[in-house]
């Protein structure tokens, strides 16, 4: 799967006030000079549509548009933010409303940046070395304790408890997709996860919220899927 068609892209911008996200392959600079072009809020190089190069990925230092880009661990977030990534998000496994790897790839990651705050100052350049980063994004996470771009979860939420379960997590915002546009009734979902995320740690609310929403997508098991998108993009 490739790129959006720009003019359906044009139609939506135009439709809609909030901001628009669209997707573009990894590696595909073009892509992302077309969204440019067409004067896109944000671009997510994403590992959802079919990598256009499988070794390098788009220099997001050459756009004036901000990038989200897919992790499933540390390493991989330090590199993305390395090449100019503005935000990062968990890779889950989209498509699925299987959250079971959106929980794995922001517990791994929570790991480890635990254990990197709690190396010594000398020890954090073999780190950088074997994450293949910059000191300075070790430096930034040793003294912080987190990311120096926001990390968002994504990949399969699907209900407002999975939205607030990744929020507890320490998430600092959720994506959702499928999770909304294949259930029963995507309007009433999208409140009711918009309202998860801002009342993560108040379960009376999320109760409230979940009440009444439709059938939700029909969950797919990583075990059923050949070709497990997560693992693109490294």
């Amino acid at each position: 799967s490739r790129m959006s068609d720009p003019k359906m892209i044009k139609e939506i911008q135009e439709a809609v006030s909030i901001p628009v996200m669209a997707k573009v392959r990894i590696g595909h600079f073009v892509e992302a000079q077309i969204l440019q072009a067409i004067e896109i809020d944000y671009i997510d190089e994403s590992e959802v549509l079919t990598p256009a190069d499988d070794l390098i990925h788009v220099d997001k230092t050459k756009f004036d548009v901000p990038f989200v880009c897919g992790a499933k661990d540390l390493g991989e977030a330090l590199r993305r933010i390395s090449e100019g990534a503005s935000m990062i998000r968990t890779k889950g496994e989209p498509g699925t409303g299987d959250i079971v790897q959106a929980v794995h790839h922001l517990r791994l990651m929570n790991q480890e940046i635990r254990r990197i705050q709690n190396l010594r100052e000398d020890e954090l350049y073999i780190t950088a070395k074997d994450l293949q980063v910059p000191i300075d994004l070790v430096r930034y996470v040793h003294e912080h304790g987190k990311l120096p771009v926001v990390n968002f979860a994504a990949g399969g939420v699907a209900t407002p408890a999975d939205a607030a379960l990744m929020m507890q997590l320490g998430a600092e915002g959720v994506f959702v997709g499928s999770g909304i546009f294949k259930s029963g009734d995507p309007k009433k979902r999208a409140e009711a996860i918009v309202k998860a995320v801002t009342n993560f740690d108040r379960p009376d609310i999320l109760a409230q919220v979940s009440e009444d929403l439709g059938e939700a997508m029909v969950g797919i098991n990583k075990d059923e899927i050949e070709i497990l998108m997560a693992e693109r993009g490294k």
